[in-house]
Formats: C-alpha cells, sequence, structure tokens
C-alpha cells in the first residue's frame, strides 16, 4: 500500500493572514488541494494530513473529502518539527507500506514526480529514498553530499554547512519516500536533543544511514515544482507557475490563447478545440466551453456551460448555460440561472438574470431579462425591462414564439405574452396580450400649440 503523509501544520506566520497558510488559493483552489490530488493521481491510497494552526478551518475545507487528519498538539510544552509531525500518524504506519512524506505549502508537485518517487524507490529497493534537486541558488536548502562514487553520504544543513559545502548544488527538497517498519523504527529513535529542541525527519535518514539501510536519492525533473509558500510574494510566484501550466495545457490541446501571460484560466475548466482566448480573460469554476467558441477580450466566465461556435466579447456569464452558435455581448451580463438555446444574439448592456430563452430570439441592447421564460424567435426591443420585483416578491413572466416586444416596453410580471403576440414601443403591459394581437398601453400624446411662446420662454434667451 502506498500512503502520504502531507505536513501541513504550520502557523504561517509570515504570510501576515487570519486564514491557514495551506487555505491560501493558486488559481482559485487551495494550496493544500493540489498537494493532494497530486497524492491522489499517483495511486496513493490513503492521504494522512496533519494539522495544527487553524486545523478546523482546514478540516472544514475538506470535510467532503476522505482525507485521514491528525491533529498536532501546539503548545509550548510540546516539541516541534517535521519529524514530530510525522509521528501524529505512525499508528497509521503500516510495516510494508510505501510512506510519501509531503507538504501542504507546496502545490507545485505533480503526480508524475510523486509516482517516479515511490517507482524508483521500488526498483531500487531502497529502506529510504530522499527527493532531491539541483538549484542555482540553493541557500537556505540542506545540501546533498555524496561520496566519490555518487553514493549518498548525508544530509547537511545550510546553517552546517562549510565553505566546500556550501558550494553543492544539489539540495534535499524536504520530500522522502520511506518504507513503512524502517520509517517507525527509526522515528522511535529519533530525539529533540538540538538547540531548537524539535524533531527533524532528516534524522531518520541519518538513523537508517548510520544502521547501514539502503538510502538513495531521486533527482526531480523540474526543480520548480519543490518550491513552498511561506509569504504572499512566493503565494504570487507559484500562482504565475501554476497558471502557465494551465495555459499551455490548454494551448497543447488545440485551443488558441492570444496572450497567456494576460489570461486567467482556473482548473477545472474545459475548453473545446479550435476556441480562441483574447487577452483579460478570466474562466473559472467547473465551466465548460465547446468547440471553435471565440472569447473576447476582457470576458469573464464562472461556472458556467457554453456551447460550440459561441462568441463572447467583453461580457460576465455567470453559473448560466449558453448553447451552440449565440453572440454575446459587448457589456452583456447574463446573473446566474439564465439558460440561452441556439443562435441566439445578446448585445450591448442586456442583462439576463433566471430566465430561459429560446432558440432564434435576441435582444440586441440596453434590456434586462428576469425571471422571465423567452420562446423562439421572440425580439425584444432596445429599452425592454422585465418587471419582476414589486419590493416584496418575485414575479415571472412568459412570452412565446414569434412575439415582439417594442424599444422601451415594460413588462410587469406576473404576465403573459401569447404567441405573434406584439407590444407597441412605450408601452407598459400589464395584462395578457392574446396571440396575434397589438397591445398598445402608454398615454395619448397630446401637442398644445404655441405652450412655449404663452410661457415666455423665448424671451427669457
Amino acid at each position: 500500500m502506498n500512503i502520504s503523509i502531507i505536513l501541513a501544520a504550520g502557523e504561517g506566520t509570515r504570510m501576515k493572514s487570519k486564514i491557514p497558510k495551506v487555505l491560501h488559493k493558486i488559481c482559485g483552489k487551495p494550496i493544500l488541494e493540489y498537494v493532494i490530488n497530486a497524492s491522489n493521481n499517483a495511486n496513493i491510497e490513503k492521504n494522512y494530513v496533519i494539522v495544527g494552526h487553524g486545523g478546523e478551518k482546514v478540516k472544514e475545507e475538506f470535510d467532503d473529502s476522505d482525507i485521514i487528519f491528525k491533529t498536532q498538539p501546539i503548545g509550548k510544552e510540546y516539541p516541534y518539527g517535521t519529524g514530530y509531525a510525522v509521528m501524529q500518524a505512525i499508528d497509521h504506519i503500516e510495516d510494508n507500506s510505501n510512506v510519501v512524506i509531503l507538504y501542504g505549502d507546496t502545490p507545485l508537485i505533480t503526480d508524475k514526480t510523486i509516482e517516479k518517487l515511490i517507482n524508483y524507490h521500488n526498483n531500487k529497493d531502497y529502506d529510504g529514498t530522499v527527493l532531491t534537486a539541483y538549484l542555482e541558488e540553493p541557500a537556505g536548502y540542506g545540501r546533498i553530499v555524496r561520496d566519490e562514487k555518487g553514493h549518498m553520504l548525508k544530509i547537511v544543513e545550510h546553517k552546517d554547512a562549510t565553505a566546500k559545502e556550501l558550494n553543492i548544488k544539489e539540495i534535499n527538497s524536504g520530500i522522502y519516500c520511506f518504507k513503512g517498519a524502517k520509517l517507525k523504527h527509526a522515528l522511535g529513535k529519533i530525539t529533540n536533543d538540538n538547540a531548537q529542541g524539535e524533531y527533524y525527519i532528516t534524522d531518520v535518514i541519518t538513523i537508517l544511514k548510520e544502521e547501514n539501510s539502503k538510502v538513495g536519492t531521486y533527482v526531480i525533473e523540474d526543480s520548480k515544482e519543490i518550491h513552498g509558500i511561506n509569504s504572499r510574494v512566493q503565494l504570487a510566484f507559484c500562482e504565475k507557475i501554476m497558471r502557465n501550466r494551465i495555459n499551455e495545457s490548454h494551448m497543447e490541446n488545440g485551443i488558441t490563447i492570444i496572450n497567456p501571460e494576460n489570461t486567467y484560466i482556473e482548473p477545472g475548466v474545459n475548453i473545446g478545440k479550435d476556441s480562441i482566448i483574447y487577452p483579460g480573460t478570466i474562466i473559472v469554476g467547473e465551466t465548460t466551453i465547446g468547440e471553435g467558441c471565440i472569447i473576447g477580450e476582457n470576458c469573464r466566465i464562472e461556472e458556467s456551460k457554453i456551447g460550440n461556435k459561441v462568441e463572447i466579447h467583453s461580457s460576465t456569464i455567470s453559473k448560466s448555460i449558453v448553447e451552440d452558435r449565440c453572440l454575446i455581448g459587448p457589456y452583456a451580463h447574463l446573473r446566474p440561472n439564465s439558460h440561452l438555446g441556439k443562435n441566439i444574439k445578446i448585445g450591448n448592456f442586456v442583462e439576463v438574470k433566471n430566465s430561459t430563452i429560446g432558440d432564434n430570439s435576441k435582444a440586441g441592447h440596453l434590456a434586462y431579462i428576469g425571471d422571465a421564460d423567452v420562446g423562439k424567435n421572440v425580439n425584444i426591443g432596445c429599452g425592454v425591462i422585465f418587471v419582476n420585483y414589486d419590493g416584496r416578491s418575485k414575479f415571472r413572466s412568459l412570452v412565446e414564439d414569434n412575439a415582439f416586444l417594442g424599444s422601451n416596453s415594460n413588462l410587469v410580471a406576473p404576465v403573459i405574452v401569447r404567441k405573434w403576440g406584439y407590444i407597441a414601443a412605450g408601452s407598459t403591459i400589464t395584462n395578457e396580450v392574446e396571440e396575434g394581437n397589438l397591445s398598445i398601453a402608454r398615454a395619448k400624446q397630446i401637442n398644445k400649440n404655441g405652450w412655449v411662446e404663452k410661457k415666455g420662454y423665448k424671451d427669457n434667451k
């Protein structure tokens, strides 16, 4: 069995936040979630997450998952350190298991790397394997010291390294794979007899080496994966790398992103082939975009389903469905629970909310469609307002197929416009418009001759 122990008990004081460090987000998801997903995708059967500061908040965030949480005691009377954190899960470590030690603040680690580490560990029959990396600027990291044959001799912490050892570029990532029995044995022997009074997982490696257990190293291919997060600056650094990964993945799958540096797409978004994403676009949540779409400049799409060959410009779409070949924007807003059929035009400054609109209908500009069921081939003129709220309750309107709503008309819900019903411009409709009828609901125009001259307005100019 493969299990992981993910250390997520750190306070994260450099973040200067009331939010636990591992709950800060990268591309819309908590840092810890990336580590857990990588672990799961690497065929690890059980994840034990060690929490401490803010542990209850972390548990709440992942309360619907199959993670097993272990709480590390906090207080001056308790020792700290990575070794102590791992000890919290010692009762769950089986002798014949592979145990991977991961960190909740290293979101860039990939499932491929974890899987390669485990496979290498098994193929070499190591008792413990250290994931290492080569860094041009290794300051702060423990160095991997090797003998003349290239075998690892020891890990030397930066503060304890000699001048010669400080020139070593290979560092300890802090990620390990152990045989369960060997890890439990060594954890029982480590001490906190050091300046910090803490238990260190690196001491496990030292003990195994001293007992002539078989210990080796696996060098990671991309050193960026081991970057941890301790500050907002490092959070932004990892965010940029993750965003580039996501965008590159979409481009490799046949999507054109005009300017990846200025495009934000969260994990979980699916985009069909031959779609084009223009700069300034933000696509978040579990959103699906079909094939051959044009997502124009400065769009925001969240938790929505977009069909094929849809064109959207400078608009916001939230928790809605847009079917094939629709044209939206610029400056349109689809609020939650909107459902557009096929071949629909939603134009400049049109807002749709909690409404369905049938195929081939159009609202060209300056309209509000709220709490309505609109049929097929309906024309919604400029300035049309669906008056859905009386100050206390919301009401729905029904507009059937082939209706025509003239400019600046108001539909005061609840109201029905039947098939082929026509509403004259400037009308306020409060009663049903029957099929095929024209409804005119506006005051009669009266022109008063000579009114301006009688008022003397011309004399004041």
